[in-house]
């Protein structure tokens, strides 16, 4: 079994914004939810739980704060003012607390915790035969609720170490990939703020015009925690060619997202399932193989699932029932010829070279 790294994963979100005790297995929460009236996209059929990611050799994932304000409203995480999203993403926070308390998890904040829980999930499956706690380093998907940027000092305080300014729609740092505009000034003083920090940048979700801002005014270290590519799928949330490549340049690396909607064209919200459109893991291969051809190697592609981002299974892979099936992908990149080496790469040491990076 592979030891993955997952770079996105909105658990706070599941456990609070839907009600869902992440220390019970998928089978238990869809079970709990089957009995439920109608109220959330994916309901009595999540993927994501800690048990099962420790069955699936998940010791270590970019875990998310998520409140925002953006106009006009998200379908997800959306609040009238940035003092509600505010108190929004602190409540995740307390929700991580207690998860750290229960040793379900544990936070990973600099380089000595980093390489303890290497250490500590270096055998998966020991790892999760010993019910270790699994590592997450928190990042904020949107910045909309960082009141002011003194707000960024104490979100630096209490270990948030990477931030993506942009989610859906207008934002008060940045523009959504689906709106047109470029960053406000406001803007570019957060991303300068974070790079006195020593925050990672994500770029995901950036509109095309503030990404090649972000590019050109942050120095420290980069990355696209849940990334596709727009070769393969033609939408403005993908990335470019030209911008993956320029991602490359400067080092980063690209989360390959688990959502089906971006991994093969056609897909319908509501009306496709991944059956009828026929996408599985293998078309996941797909995306993480684009980034390396361009790249001319596996140094740069890496896992940031997204699974239950505000959806299930009903719009996941059609080969995966829960998070654990991921490990799928290694005989799937063992059939396209990469070797053991891309594939640890691939499946975690591409993301921790930019974490020993950031934080050495």
């Amino acid at each position: 079994m592979k030891w993955i790294f997952d770079a996105h994963l909105d658990l706070s979100l599941n456990a609070l914004e839907w009600n869902r005790d992440l220390r019970r297995t998928v089978a238990d929460i869809r079970e709990f939810e089957r009995t439920l009236p109608p109220r959330l996209a994916g309901q009595a059929a999540g993927t994501v739980s800690l048990p099962d990611m420790r069955r699936g050799g998940i010791g270590l994932c970019v875990a998310t704060q998520i409140g925002g304000c953006m106009k006009p409203s998200s379908f997800v995480a959306n609040w009238e003012s940035p003092s509600q999203a505010w108190a929004m993403s602190q409540g995740q926070l307390a929700w991580y607390r207690e998860m750290e308390r229960q040793g379900e998890m544990i936070q990973i904040t600099d380089l000595a915790g980093l390489e303890s829980q290497i250490q500590r999930w270096a055998d998966p499956v020991a790892a999760a035969a010993r019910n270790e706690p699994i590592g997450y380093i928190l990042s904020l998907e949107g910045a909309d609720s960082i009141v002011t940027l003194d707000h960024l000092d104490q979100a630096w305080e209490y270990g948030l170490r990477a931030l993506g300014p942009a989610h859906y729609g207008i934002g008060r740092y940045a523009m959504g990939h689906d709106v047109e505009g470029s960053f406000p000034p406001i803007g570019i003083e957060l991303i300068k703020k974070m790079d006195q920090l020593g925050m990672i940048l994500d770029v995901t979700h950036l509109n095309e015009p503030c990404f090649w801002q972000a590019l050109e005014h942050f120095s420290g270290p980069i990355w696209a925690s849940h990334q596709m590519c727009r070769a393969l799928v033609d939408d403005v949330r993908q990335f470019s060619d030209r911008q993956i490549s320029a991602l490359i340049e400067q080092g980063a690396v690209l989360g390959a997202a688990f959502d089906v909607w971006m991994v093969v064209p056609g897909f319908i919200r509501g009306e496709s399932t991944p059956t009828s459109i026929g996408v599985g893991m293998e078309q996941i291969a797909d995306h993480i193989d684009h980034v390396c051809q361009l790249a001319g190697n596996a140094q740069h592609s890496g896992i940031g699932s997204d699974l239950d981002g505000a959806y299930g299974k009903e719009q996941s892979p059609s080969d995966l029932d829960t998070i654990a099936d991921m490990q799928a992908l290694d005989g799937i990149l063992t059939r396209r010829g990469y070797s053991e080496e891309d594939r640890e790469a691939i499946f975690h040491g591409n993301f921790l070279r930019t974490l020993r990076q950031a934080w050495s």
